[in-house]
């Protein structure tokens, strides 16, 4: 297959701030800081200008490391990436947020990040555990601060430089609503899970309406059950063209627009990740019309604690 290096190279422009920002993404939820070194070395050195961090993975440093190490090898500029990363529940208290900003660039090793992301729209108790329980297991809510109040603290960083641009993640069209409808600076992007079994077709509409970027995690269903790989549509398709079902559908969600994440820490996968090519009109019609399939793998929207679920076969 011949490479579309113009397609995986796509920027899609933002109203708000970001400018453009690349569609195609690496994802740095890696659990090892060495692994995390590595891979994204890799994908810097694959072709990956789009990388997504987050406070809650707590391998910021590894992630800083790997693009100190790219930077000074001559690899990439600085000014050639978009670096984002994410602020966690337990912080989103209006006077924890520059300090959990300013900790996450101080293991990043930069000064400004071009995108800040609420992690989640879901409140945490404040304070150094990330996780807050009570005695039966419950996660502890913070009651006493709102979502409003979060964001018009991220807008604060914005106003002041110190971030390009603000978005959030895992959140519902509903909620998002609100937060469009009151802020002074509107989110730059929104990070969901998205995928040819979660189609997302309202959020993108509403995304698309206020010049906002749709950015789909677990484009390729995270390998859960019911596979979104081993649908018969994305399997006919890719036959057809000669590509494998990802590329299938990382090549569908450019196409209609959004910007998507992926991850690994295999180096071949890497950048197989980025050999995607456009896709003719009628396939992308067959994914959109003839896919019935429709499932959310990860509750995080439900309850703002990450994790995908594995469902009974």
């Amino acid at each position: 297959m011949t490479t579309d290096d113009a397609f995986s190279r796509t920027v899609l422009p933002s109203a708000h701030g970001a400018g453009g920002i690349p569609a195609v993404g690496f994802g740095t939820l890696i659990p090892d800081p060495a692994a995390t070194r590595r891979a994204v070395r890799a994908a810097l050195e694959a072709g990956f200008r789009h990388f997504d961090c987050a406070e809650r993975y707590r391998n910021e440093t590894a992630v800083g490391d790997a693009l100190r190490d790219a930077l000074g090898a001559g690899v990439v500029r600085r000014e050639d990436v978009f670096l984002t990363t994410k602020l966690w529940n337990t912080n989103h208290r209006p006077e924890r947020v520059r300090p959990a900003f300013e900790a996450s660039c101080r293991r990043l090793g930069v000064d400004c990040v071009d995108c800040y992301i609420i992690h989640t729209p879901f409140a945490f108790q404040p304070g150094e555990d990330q996780d807050p329980r009570d005695g039966q297991g419950r996660v502890l809510y913070d009651t006493g601060v709102t979502l409003a109040d979060t964001w018009r603290a991220m807008e604060a960083l914005v106003e002041e430089g110190r971030c390009r641009s603000i978005g959030l993640s895992d959140i519902s069209l509903e909620k998002l609503r609100k937060i469009v409808a009151i802020a002074r600076i509107k989110p730059a992007m929104v990070q969901v899970e998205a995928h040819p079994y979660l189609q997302e077709w309202e959020l993108l509409d509403f995304c698309r309406h206020h010049g906002i970027i749709l950015q789909a995690f677990a484009p390729l269903g995270h390998a859960m059950e019911p596979r979104v790989l081993d649908d018969e549509v994305l399997v006919g398709i890719a036959r057809r063209l000669g590509r494998t079902p990802a590329q299938v559908a990382l090549a569908w969600a450019i196409q209609r627009g959004t910007a998507f994440l992926t991850t690994s820490t295999n180096p071949d996968h890497i950048r197989e990740n980025l050999e995607i090519t456009p896709l003719p009109e009628e396939a992308m019609g067959e994914i959109r019309h003839g896919i019935a399939t429709n499932v959310r793998f990860n509750a995080v929207i439900e309850t703002g604690v990450p994790g995908f679920i594995p469902r009974a076969r």
